[in-house]
């Protein structure tokens, strides 16, 4: 390692401290570790303990343990059709030896050559060859058994709090090894920079919670002493993370509620004639969801409301009775209509809710347009009420701007500076729940407004979302749930299928296919799985799966392919392909959890069904039975394990999505969930998301801080670390 600069801060770079290869360089980029403070929050996954030391002789598979041993029959090589550099060696005790292998990681083959003594650590596995340790951590021992290990492992840990047994492990990369960013760490906090850490979060909190400082969790977690200091660090950096969401999420409905929203009010008979018109009896709880926005839109101040129900629970009905209120609100003394903007997050679905609201206000003079960047439509046309036409982009801005279109259906494409609306009234925004007070502003300015107003905000989900996440993630929403289906959707068929029933059900669903419907085939991977994974286990994926329906199962049909890494247009054109029923089979990742609405598509295969979340397979059931036809849903699996036999059997029985999310959540971890990227915070901080208790002091404590500091004046550090942390991820 190099000379250390006179003098670290969090910002100095990584490669000034240490002298990097080209190998280190591109492993801590792929980690996103450039400076200081990244690796310093570049927090463990686990920890290996000292106590977990085992003979290599008495191991189980799925146990966390530690050796102590020798390196031999040490082979450095490629395999698996060259694509993979990888070491295997065999650790040797006095009880036996294990074999170890680590993949994209060649260097340990020449650091840890025959005869080196190691301490080794990970969780066993088994394959056809017998036990090993995948990619486990690795360093230099000066014995094979640690120097007073039998001693101090009969006494407790508070009787030794100078031993320190735990010892982290880090996400790794290739060229960047768990110790390598150990060793890196322990020179950094050697040269004393977190004497410099300021504490964004005020010390009366701090004491309040029993929370040690910014300095003192950093150590804690890095380097602990014993369990309790871990797990008090990583309560600290649990909290800190949801208070700052919550600091956020309060802050922007605070600004909500101080500002100014168009007062919707609409005779209740009035209402009541537009729900007489659709072909069926809305449920109690659609009706209860309606009744609660027009409540919050008759105020002053804008609505933000989220509003939950599973796939076919009804939530484009309610948005429609909603949208019809607005419009029936007249807007001035002129008697021009209030205006909706409706974003969807592709372009097919946007397509999807036009033609859904064209529909449901046929019979209305309410002017609708359609706003993608591949066209525009509006309807009614000129020609006939009951069809829409291409118009020029040009033409429906116009229109827009001087509010003759009352509705307007798009993208992303709806946010843009040169569309201007007349008096924009509701924002109703679907599976895109982001969406704050910045972007409500940006759709609300117009050029002929007299005073600056918020839209109301209706956010719809389907995605089954427990209460406290709910309470977390969308802390600026009020929360509503239509918990109950119409009685006319028939219930899809879910039968688990092992191995040895494939071949009857490929023949109903052949049946299916011949009798004109379509069929989802949903995989866990896009390409062949590497070697690594064959290992623990064969994967379909959706290219080799597509190939052997294609050629060997169902050769009359047409099949087609969708995954995450294909461009946007390729996507679009192969969902409308689908929906257009030019092809009868679609093989695909989890892509399509949230998408098209195919009438036609009766029968989902879900492939490894044990791989995925129960919310997420609800979800991908939630494909199929959107028509009177009987739908089915097949989860193939060849686990044969008890724990996965009644994880699924659960999806079977359970009545809605939000029974199985809280199922999800209890069993995998509000991570396994929904993926916390998406949201700006750490897997930590999604876990931590289960404590109610923690999310409600977090609330509550952001609350109180707000109420007395509305702007952190008081708290600039604080105010300036939730800007930089998750303006990002949020806005």
């Amino acid at each position: 390692m190099s000379k250390l600069p006179s003098r670290l801060t969090l910002t100095t770079p990584l490669s000034s401290i240490n002298r990097l290869t080209e190998i280190h360089k591109d492993g801590l980029q792929k980690l996103n570790l450039v400076t200081i403070q990244d690796i310093l929050f570049h927090f463990p996954v686990r920890y290996s303990d000292l106590r977990d030391i085992v003979g290599s002789g008495q191991v189980s598979v799925g146990q966390p343990i530690t050796i102590y041993g020798v390196m031999e029959k040490v082979a450095v090589r490629r395999s698996f059709k060259g694509h993979i550099p990888m070491t295997e060696a065999r650790i040797a005790d006095n009880t036996g030896t294990i074999r170890c292998v680590w993949f994209n990681q060649a260097y340990i083959g020449k650091m840890y050559p025959d005869g080196t003594k190691v301490k080794v650590a990970g969780i066993v596995q088994e394959d056809s060859r017998g036990f090993l340790l995948s990619n486990p951590s690795i360093e230099r021992a000066s014995s094979v058994i640690p120097e007073n290990a039998e001693s101090l492992f009969q006494k407790s840990d508070s009787s030794n709090d100078d031993v320190t047994f735990l010892t982290p492990v880090y996400r790794e990369t290739k060229g960047v090894s768990s110790n390598y960013l150990y060793t890196l760490l322990k020179k950094i906090v050697a040269s004393n920079v977190l004497d410099d850490v300021a504490d964004p979060i005020p010390e009366t909190i701090l004491k309040k919670l029993y929370l040690p400082t910014l300095r003192d969790a950093l150590l804690y977690i890095h380097f602990p002493k014993n369990e309790s200091l871990t797990i008090a660090a990583r309560k600290r950096f649990a909290f800190e993370e949801i208070f700052y969401l919550q600091l956020k999420q309060y802050r922007e409905k605070v600004e909500a509620k101080h500002s100014l929203a168009h007062t919707i009010v609409t005779p209740k008979k009035t209402t009541e004639q537009f729900i007489a018109t659709f072909p069926f009896t809305p449920t109690e709880s659609q009706l209860h969801a309606i009744d609660s926005i027009l409540t919050d839109m008759a105020r002053s101040e804008p609505m933000g409301r989220l509003l939950e129900g599973d796939v076919g629970s009804g939530k484009t009905f309610v948005a429609a009775v909603v949208a019809h209120a607005v419009i029936n609100s007249s807007s001035d003394k002129e008697k021009r209509h209030y205006q909706i903007a409706y974003m969807a997050p592709t372009e097919i679905l946007a397509k999807q809710h036009f033609e859904s609201f064209c529909n449901y206000f046929k019979n209305t003079s309410i002017e609708i347009g359609l706003l993608t960047s591949s066209g525009c439509k509006k309807f009614p046309s000129k020609s006939s009420t009951d069809e829409a036409t291409d118009t020029s982009r040009k033409q429906l801005l116009t229109w827009l701007a001087d509010g003759r279109v009352s509705i307007v259906v798009g993208t992303h494409a709806l946010i843009q500076k040169s569309v201007q609306f007349a008096t924009l009234a509701l924002v109703i925004i679907d599976e895109q729940h982001r969406f704050g007070v910045k972007q409500r502003k940006a759709l609300a300015q117009n050029k002929n407004a007299l005073t600056k107003t918020l839209p109301h905000l209706l956010s719809m989900t389907a995605t089954p979302i427990p209460r406290t996440l709910a309470l977390t993630i969308f802390g600026d929403l009020d929360l509503t749930v239509i918990d109950a289906m119409p009685m006319e959707r028939k219930k899809i068929i879910t039968e688990i299928i092992p191995s040895s029933k494939r071949t009857i059900t490929y023949d109903k669903i052949r049946e299916e296919l011949r009798a004109g419907r379509q069929v989802y085939v949903i995989c866990p991977r896009i390409d062949e799985q590497d070697e690594e994974e064959k290992q623990k286990r064969i994967l379909k994926s959706v290219h080799e799966e597509a190939e052997r329906l294609a050629n060997v199962i169902y050769p009359e049909f047409i099949v087609d392919i969708l995954h995450s890494k294909m461009k946007k247009e390729e996507k679009e054109e192969v969902m409308q392909d689908f929906l257009d029923k030019k092809s009868d089979i679609l093989v695909a990742t989890s892509v399509v959890e949230v998408g098209i609405n195919v009438p036609n598509a009766t029968v989902i295969v879900i492939e490894h069904a044990d791989r995925f979340g129960l919310a997420q397979l609800h979800q991908l059931r939630g494909r199929v039975g959107r028509r009177e036809y009987q739908s089915y849903c097949y989860l193939f699996t060849e686990s044969k394990g008890e724990i996965t036999a009644s994880r699924l059997k659960s999806l079977v029985e359970a009545k809605n999505g939000f029974e199985l999310a809280e199922l999800d959540m209890k069993a995998r971890g509000i991570g396994a969930l929904m993926d916390g990227k998406q949201w700006g915070i750490s897997d930590l901080a999604m876990e931590a998301i289960k404590n109610p208790k923690l999310v409600e002091i977090a609330r509550d404590e952001a609350k109180t801080l707000l109420d007395s500091d509305p702007h952190l004046t008081d708290h600039p550090l604080l105010a300036s670390h939730i800007e930089k942390r998750l303006s990002v991820h949020m806005e």
